[in-house]
């Protein structure tokens, strides 16, 4: 069966920038930080797809030690895999459409402990970004915030890598110019994304090497949560000066869609 162009661009949103959000969780959240102090494990998740390469695409983690590397790509014998029977199944299961059929594959009981640890850590990622009301604590909303930043900037840079029409027009014709994510009074809860000529590279952190282009920037989490949780207006928030864009207004409407389109893809 054929994929629609949204599955193929949903399946890449959860593998390559909303999965890689797991190292940031497990190591911000010392509860699931801790489980993970003698883990030594590559973990990967993966669906089976007739169109890819081998049959199969996917990404996994090498977990030594609390110390997490992200691929995203497949490797040869995990030691723990959730493996997805199709593309559609995989993108239900993150979407929270769970039903019997679609449960993956699981291998690796033998390393059952962390195979347990790092469900925990799905589930939790689940929580936070399938949240309708952001949390009231600080810690909380300093992390959900950290985690849709990162999703932001990766999402649209995969797909501008898969050559999605609007994104790809967007970068094909731009400088080098770097967009960046902030939160005032939070310096470590930042992101970007740096696009040149069809190209795009996300980054976590503050963009250093120069002043961005254009910055999103809230002038509090609650703020930033607010917008990007879809619960606050972009344009009464500028007008309250919750939300501040450090650029041209016609940037921040673009960035805007591509955060909606983004969310969408991941719903």
């Amino acid at each position: 069966m054929a994929h629609t162009k949204e599955a193929l661009y949903s399946n890449k949103i959860f593998l390559n920038a909303a999965l890689p959000l797991v190292k940031v969780i497990a190591n911000d959240v010392p509860s699931l930080k801790k489980k993970f102090e003698n883990a030594h494990a590559v973990i990967q998740v993966s669906c089976l797809d007739p169109d890819a390469e081998g049959g199969k695409q996917g990404m996994h983690f090498v977990v030594n030690s609390g110390e997490w590397l992200v691929h995203t790509c497949l490797t040869e014998d995990p030691h723990i895999e959730l493996e997805f029977k199709s593309v559609e199944n995989l993108n239900d299961f993150f979407k929270g459409k769970i039903t019997p059929a679609g449960i993956p594959k699981i291998k690796g009981i033998k390393h059952a402990g962390t195979l347990v640890s790092f469900v925990m850590v799905l589930l939790k990622m689940a929580s936070l970004l399938g949240a309708t009301e952001p949390p009231k604590d600080e810690e909380t909303k300093e992390l959900l915030v950290k985690c849709y930043f990162y999703l932001l900037s990766s999402g649209i840079s995969q797909l501008n890598k898969m050559g999605h029409p609007e994104i790809r027009d967007w970068t094909s014709k731009s400088p080098d110019r770097v967009y960046a994510f902030a939160v005032d009074g939070y310096p470590q809860i930042s992101a970007y994304l740096r696009i040149k000529a069809g190209k795009s590279r996300a980054g976590r952190g503050e963009y250093k090497r120069a002043m961005p282009f254009f910055t999103l920037r809230f002038n509090n989490l609650d703020s930033a949560l607010g917008i990007l949780m879809s619960i606050d207006d972009m344009l009464e928030a500028t007008k309250a000066g919750r939300l501040i864009m450090d650029g041209a207004p016609e940037f921040g409407a673009q960035i805007g869609g591509f955060m909606l389109e983004i969310g969408a893809l991941a719903k």
